[in-house]
């Protein structure tokens, strides 16, 4: 009973420094673009739990966290591209403004997936994960994004 309570304290002092990262992630308010500001500082923080916790420090748990920021990556884009807008775009004959939104999203989307290869590199590759396993949703959302493109002639 000791060593659970132990271990939950940990995981929550640990996680709570990411409450606000996660917060400004989540801020449906943020410009997209900016959104990919936060993606060092939330690699950075997740390395230090997994080097710094005696519990945090699984790739089961990783693979949580990875999974759980790219759900909030596509609500963010999903919001910015909204089908109206593009829709709107592209029959008000301005593809142009439809290709730079969905230009945007799978730029975000490869700048996450960027960073997380960076401090997989800089855990000198404790991170021992299948991408796939990771970035299954994220990447049918950046396929999705260049489908509509495509079908759109935007590109």
């Amino acid at each position: 009973m000791q060593v659970a309570r132990k271990e939950a304290n940990e995981n929550c002092k640990y996680l709570q420094t990411l409450e606000g990262l996660f917060k400004d992630l989540t801020d449906e308010s943020k410009e997209i673009v900016d959104v990919a500001d936060l993606f060092v500082p939330i690699m950075h923080t997740i390395l230090m739990i997994w080097t710094y916790s005696e519990f945090y420090n699984t790739p089961a748990r990783l693979v949580v966290l990875i999974r759980e920021i790219c759900n909030a990556i596509i609500i963010q884009c999903h919001n910015y591209v909204d089908g109206e807008r593009i829709k709107s775009a592209i029959e008000g004959e301005t593809p142009h403004e439809a290709h730079a939104c969905l230009e945007k999203c799978i730029d975000v989307c490869a700048k996450f997936k960027e960073a997380y290869f960076d401090y997989k590199a800089k855990s000198k590759n404790q991170w021992k994960i299948t991408t796939n396993a990771l970035f299954v949703r994220l990447d049918a959302f950046s396929e999705r994004c260049q489908d509509i493109m495509h079908l759109t002639g935007t590109i």
